[in-house]
């Protein structure tokens, strides 16, 4: 007896195509079930602490011409020397609610940025790094040369950086963005002080516990907001942070659905019907009937006056010519075949 080593091809092709279709099942699942996947991070609401380029506990201590782009304010404190010669692009709030009510956002801001899981532990030094969206966590943060954040065409994608205690830039040191990232997106909570040290061009929103110090020239695209101590700025500018996200998405979307729905439907619909059904089928089937069996009838009236007695004598003459005709051609061939 002689074993078969080989199955059946069409077996063969089935249980291939049967194994495509697991792998493909298992996939699905994956990507449906969300396995492995991080979900979008929301932003940090800053609440009134928003309004504010620069929030402090104590007092704000300016040196120079810096320009602050929002609101300045102090709570519990109630002193801001160096304004002028500074300039404060929106108002001064020094010891009052609008400055207490800011500070207590900003508490819960901080609480809720420092909450954020999960998280991804990072090394101390961020200079020359690139980094998406996403938690990150450090134990005492600085920066030399470039820190790099990418958003993958995502203007809306969030940053956060946990960091335990101090954050300390290197001079000129500097944070871009690339790829549609948007500077309010970026919050920086730090467990004890900030300092951004001369020239260093940085963004985000930094939520520091105690206090932080801006060296001269540094410039910041984002807030210095600082809960129980001081903030110290030096010929500094501090812009508000652009957010880009919530511009156009919801205009277009109201505007051109209800308008053209209620219009264009009942106007047509009714106005054809009735128009066209009664008018075309009383009109056509009286008038062709009765024109058309008159004209018929007529026709064998005329073709028969006078036509019957006329047809038996014109028959007998016809016999008559016949039978001549065949007597006389007779009598010829006769009298050829006797001569």
């Amino acid at each position: 007896m002689t074993t078969k080593l080989f199955s059946h091809p069409g077996r063969a092709a089935m249980s291939a195509l049967a194994a495509v279709a697991a792998s493909g099942t298992a996939v699905a699942v994956l990507i449906f079930s969300g396995t492995g996947a991080r979900a979008a991070e929301a932003p940090v609401d800053l609440g009134t602490a928003a309004n504010f380029s620069v929030l402090a506990g104590t007092t704000v201590t300016n040196t120079g011409p810096t320009f602050l782009a929002q609101s300045l304010g102090v709570s519990p404190g109630n002193t801001a020397p160096g304004f002028p010669p500074g300039i404060v692009g929106g108002e001064i709030h020094l010891g009052d609610a609008v400055a207490l009510q800011a500070k207590n956002d900003l508490t819960t801001a901080y609480n809720d940025a420092a909450g954020r899981t999960p998280f991804t532990n990072l090394p101390a030094e961020l200079g020359g790094t690139t980094l998406l969206p996403g938690v990150y966590r450090i134990g005492a943060a600085q920066l030399t040369g470039t820190l790099t954040l990418d958003s993958q065409g995502d203007p809306a994608a969030v940053f956060i950086f946990q960091i335990a205690s101090t954050l300390v830039t290197a001079p000129n040191s500097s944070v871009v963005f690339i790829n549609g990232s948007s500077p309010c997106n970026v919050y920086w909570q730090v467990g004890s002080s900030a300092t951004l040290d001369t020239g260093t061009r940085f963004m985000g929103n930094i939520l520091a516990q105690t206090s932080i110090t801006m060296n001269t020239g540094a410039t910041l695209q984002g807030r210095a907001l600082a809960q129980t101590g001081a903030v110290t700025l030096d010929t500094n500018t501090i812009n508000a942070p652009v957010c880009l996200q919530p511009t156009g998405t919801p205009t277009q979307t109201p505007t051109g659905t209800p308008t053209g729905q209620p219009t264009g439907t009942p106007t047509g619909t009714p106005t054809g019907q009735p128009t066209g059904t009664p008018t075309g089928q009383p009109t056509v089937t009286p008038t062709g009937q009765p024109t058309a069996r008159p004209t018929r009838t007529a026709l064998p009236v005329t073709g028969s006056s006078g036509g019957e007695a006329l047809l038996p004598v014109l028959t007998g003459i016809g016999s008559v010519a016949v039978a001549t005709g065949a007597a006389l051609l007779f009598l010829y061939r006769r009298r050829r075949s006797e001569s």
